[in-house]
């Protein structure tokens, strides 16, 4: 297997974009990516595109635009971690020595989709699970409860995440919701299921990102830009069927499973770490990810909560962008602009929100849809990156 790095990155401004499809957004993401590689998009030899919403051939429809439209193309959809996924088929073809240079793109617009089904069909499936309220606010509503019962959490430490990656999205101008918040206010909004609150929750969104990944031979010969070395040190997409999301609610076993695999690959510690970005779709989710990828010991994280640990200036910075809560989630991107994410941070171009000496990050997404039957099923996609120069 040869190394992966990353030659390029780009990311729209996520947002509601009425004026966009999830295409437009994913062309925009891609011509970014494309310039900051100082490349020509003919250079390009095969393209992947992960999305949850829309036509089957929207990569085909994207990458026409750029003229890249005869090249191997695939359209990917595994929910939250399409955009993981996508990145993942790039870098298992560049790795295995079958292409030079590829390039990977995660978009969306739930705008459009929500014109077309309904906001609230969204959110909930038409079988027994959704007639009785098993959406995913509902499900998160339960891992509350447990945190609180089995961890002493109170409201004010599930709001953490939210409080946190509030004040980080301040310094992001890609983020849709760029403001500091406060408990008070998060805990006034309406509420969604009890206890969560609408401001616990991320924001439907629309956006694109997209990452050109390379050998590390066209590395040397194409960095024309001189962008630091980015080495893909591990790549996973791992996933659990029914009987494991119903094993323990609070503790993810898709998540742990993914982060082991992935740091055996990379060969390093979770200490090893400088920081990470994940998914934040509640508030509370962020909190109950920490013990199963290995961010803090068992059974200890409130108390990494209440040292605020994972602090933009703290000991172990989580959600450095803003997250899902504040950046927004346009679904299919979201994986794809955490590695994005990852890469500006390793880079040293995060500006405000940057995490100094950073040298390996870790991006993780979650995906899944609920049904009321034997059928519900979980994916984590985890790219771990490394600068090498």
């Amino acid at each position: 297997m040869r190394d992966v790095y990353v030659l390029g990155i780009g990311q729209t401004k996520f947002g509601v974009f009425e004026e966009y499809t999830g295409v437009d957004l994913g062309v925009m993401a891609s011509v970014e990516a494309v310039k900051d590689a100082g490349i020509s998009a003919k250079e390009i030899q095969v393209a992947y595109a992960g999305y949850c919403r829309g036509p089957s051939t929207q990569a085909q429809m994207a990458f026409t635009r750029l003229g890249i439209g005869s090249i191997p193309i695939a359209n990917l959809d595994n929910a939250c971690a399409s955009g993981n996924t996508a990145i993942h088929m790039l870098y298992r073809d560049i790795a295995g020595g079958f292409c030079e240079v590829g390039l990977a793109a995660g978009f969306e617009s739930l705008t459009q989709a929500s014109k077309q089904a309904g906001k609230g069909l969204l959110a909930i499936k038409e079988d027994f699970g959704g007639m009785m309220g098993l959406t995913m606010p509902g499900f998160f509503s339960f891992v509350y409860q447990r945190l609180m019962d089995e961890r002493g959490a109170t409201m004010e430490d599930l709001c953490y995440p939210a409080i946190k990656n509030h004040y980080n999205a301040q310094f992001n101008p890609l983020a849709q919701y760029n403001k500091p918040l406060t408990y008070e206010q998060i805990m006034a909004s309406p509420v969604v299921v009890d206890p969560i609150t609408v401001l616990q929750c991320c924001p439907q969104s629309d956006g694109g990102a997209a990452v050109i990944l390379c050998s590390e031979e066209y590395f040397k010969k194409h960095n024309v830009n001189n962008q630091p070395k980015i080495r893909i040190a591990a790549s996973v997409v791992h996933s659990s069927g029914w009987l494991s999301t119903r094993k323990d609610p609070l503790f993810s076993h898709v998540n742990r499973e993914a982060a082991d695999k992935a740091y055996h690959m990379a060969g390093i510690d979770p200490k090893d770490l400088d920081f990470a970005e994940i998914h934040d779709a509640f508030s509370g989710e962020e909190v109950a990810a920490y013990e199963p990828m290995r961010f803090c010991p068992e059974g200890e994280c409130i108390k990494y909560v209440r040292e605020r640990y994972f602090d933009l200036n703290g000991k172990f910075p989580i959600n450095t962008s803003g997250g899902l809560l504040s950046l927004g989630h346009p679904l299919g991107a979201s994986g794809a602009r955490v590695n994005c994410e990852v890469t500006r941070q390793l880079r040293n171009q995060a500006g405000g929100y940057q995490v100094e000496g950073a040298r390996i990050g870790l991006a993780q997404m979650l995906g899944s849809v609920l049904f009321g039957g034997n059928e519900s099923a979980v994916v984590c996609g985890i790219q771990i990156l490394e600068r090498v120069d």
